[in-house]
């Protein structure tokens, strides 16, 4: 069997990702766009149930799957969804002195991932997910 796709252009897909995210908030550099997908991540994951979180990551390109999960504590219990400003001061809370995430950071990481992922595959795993969780993933 060949290699799939999703393996074979994981690098380039992800590339499309932080180069949609970036455009999204208005950003200058790769790397502050890094920072800012890597806290959104870690802000969804950190209040999804582990089968929800693992859901959902399956429906993200390769190399934006394995940033969600990368250094989880998957023991850690999930912490309620808060209000939009507090979720986004915790992004941007993320490596504080090199974050330049917008505050609207969710919404144009969610509206980046909507442009790279399958929307049907995203739509699906979203709405076996709480209000609140499908709210932040929408932007």
């Amino acid at each position: 069997m060949p290699m799939p796709p999703d393996y074979q252009h994981a690098a380039a897909d992800f590339d499309r990702l932080l180069e949609i995210a970036r455009d999204n908030a208005g950003l200058a550099t790769r790397n502050q766009t890094y920072t800012m997908v890597q806290g959104v991540f870690i802000v969804f994951r950190r209040r999804l149930a582990l089968a929800d979180a693992i859901r959902f990551s399956q429906v993200l390109p390769a190399l934006a799957r394995a940033l969600f999960v990368a250094d989880w504590d998957v023991e850690a219990p999930p912490r309620p969804f808060e209000d939009r400003e507090t979720l986004t001061r915790e992004v941007q809370a993320l490596r504080r002195h090199h974050n330049f995430a917008p505050d609207t950071c969710i919404r144009d990481v969610a509206r980046a991932l909507r442009a790279c992922c399958d929307e049907a595959e995203l739509d699906r795993v979203l709405a076996g997910l709480s209000r609140e969780a499908r709210a932040f993933r929408q932007g």
